[in-house]
């Protein structure tokens, strides 16, 4: 896929991996719409990429009509849907039964309606729109989803029991989604990060990245946002990837803790 002159949606994009993600895009030539509730963040990206190549949607990933309505206004602002990211996550840290006593299942389900439903209702709703697209290759191609779940799916670590299972299903749904989607030209392949340096690791201590980084196989260092942005366009432009899930993570295998 030539990402020039395509249209892209990335949740979580006001910050982070999705922030590096929406700059890379808008690099290679496309049009983007930021899902986003960090209101403040989006509007300041929107200020300084361009109202003609970027756009912020106020939207909770979890809830129907709030993805509908931004997909309608995507489609209204820049006339069609060729790529779907979906990084929009949250984590938190309960043991299943612990001294606090047992994991709070509103707690539990809450991890699982933002990172596993939303990322499902986003891309639902996507591919609804991308199968309307005129195919831009020889083979039909309309669109792709790009995913994204975490090491953790596969080595989760003490108190992740939640995080672990909404990305374990992100990697689960990854070759189904890909094979329903198939007859209508729509490749789908999940990102499966490591240990990368968002803004969440600003305030820890300097010592505390330090014994993440040496645990990094090789470069030992924690991954950069523009780093899995580079994965997300290739897997957006190499049309004969489908059905992946990648992890870039450095060789990490995390630890019980």
């Amino acid at each position: 896929m030539d990402i020039s002159g395509k249209v892209a949606i990335v949740t979580g994009g006001a910050s982070g991996l999705g922030e590096a993600t929406v700059r890379a895009y808008v690099e290679k030539g496309a049009q983007v719409a930021i899902f986003d509730m960090n209101a403040e963040r989006g509007d300041a990206l929107v200020n300084e990429l361009g109202a003609d190549k970027v756009a912020f949607f106020n939207v909770n990933v979890a809830d129907e009509d709030s993805v509908t309505a931004a997909i309608a206004g995507v489609v209204e602002k820049f006339g069609a849907i060729h790529i779907c990211n979906n990084y929009a996550g949250i984590g938190n840290a309960h043991k299943t039964y612990g001294k606090d006593g047992v994991f709070p299942l509103d707690a539990y389900k809450k991890v699982l309606d933002v990172n596993l439903i939303g990322t499902f209702n986003v891309a639902r709703y996507a591919a609804e729109q991308m199968a309307k697209n005129e195919p831009f290759n020889e083979h039909g191609g309309r669109g792709v989803i790009i995913n994204t779940a975490s090491v953790a799916a596969y080595e989760g670590q003490i108190g992740q029991v939640a995080y672990s299972a909404s990305k374990g299903g992100i990697v689960g749904m990854t070759l189904p989604m890909a094979r329903d989607l198939a007859p209508l030209g729509i490749r789908v392949n999940t990102i499966v990060p490591g240990l990368i340096h968002t803004p969440l690791f600003n305030s820890a201590p300097d010592n505390v990245v330090k014994a993440l980084s040496q645990s990094v196989v090789n470069p030992q260092r924690l991954g950069r946002p523009e780093e899995i942005a580079h994965l997300s366009v290739m897997m957006a432009e190499n049309e004969y990837l489908n059905g992946e899930c990648i992890r870039l993570d450095g060789g990490i295998r995390m630890q019980p803790r």
